[in-house]
């Protein structure tokens, strides 16, 4: 039987980071399930380094449907967790669902990877991140250390069960160990 990998997101999530961890498993014959605070179509962004900016900037991009609702997850059926960044992490660890889910994973030493943004949800579960060593982007980093984790400057970090990337451009490496600790 197949491993199954859930992705938690929402509206506004970084296009390369959810496409890209989901096409990547669904290519590596694993079960992929997108959940969000509800079932329905997510409109997700691109954001993008330009010379211009002293931060990301933010467009439009394609959208995704969400297989399930948070409140209709049941995450000991799953063997791996993906917490994909954008602004999406910033609202739907708000969601009473997702908590459970989350800590869920680290209880059972199973596979949690967060990249950019993606800590931000991390952060609603801080007692099993106290001590532990993770990147996000840098602007997470005020998150990172305020949930009693260390925030680590290089751009992928891996720490136990937990894959930490820094942004999109990381994402091979980010994959890469990921499926070596989901296989």
């Amino acid at each position: 039987m197949s491993k199954k990998v859930l992705i938690v997101t929402g509206d506004a999530v970084e296009a390369l980071e959810v496409f890209y961890p989901y096409y990547r498993l669904l290519e590596e014959g694993y079960e992929a399930v997108i959940a969000a605070p509800s079932v329905k179509t997510l409109h997700t962004v691109c954001h993008d380094f330009e010379a211009h900016s002293e931060t990301y900037t933010e467009k439009p991009a394609y959208q995704l449907p969400a297989h399930a609702a948070f409140s209709d997850i049941n995450p000991e059926a799953f063997d791996a967790l993906i917490i994909p960044g954008g602004r999406a992490p910033e609202y739907i660890r708000l969601h009473e669902s997702l908590k459970p889910i989350v800590a869920h994973f680290f209880e059972t030493n199973k596979p949690v990877a967060a990249i950019c943004h993606g800590s931000q949800v991390l952060a609603i579960v801080p007692e099993h991140l106290a001590g532990r060593k993770l990147t996000a982007y840098q602007a997470c980093r005020p998150d990172v250390e305020a949930m009693g984790a260390i925030y680590e400057k290089e751009t992928l970090h891996v720490d136990g069960n937990l894959v930490s990337g820094h942004a999109w451009p990381d994402l091979p490496g980010f994959m890469r160990e990921f499926l070596r600790l989901l296989r």
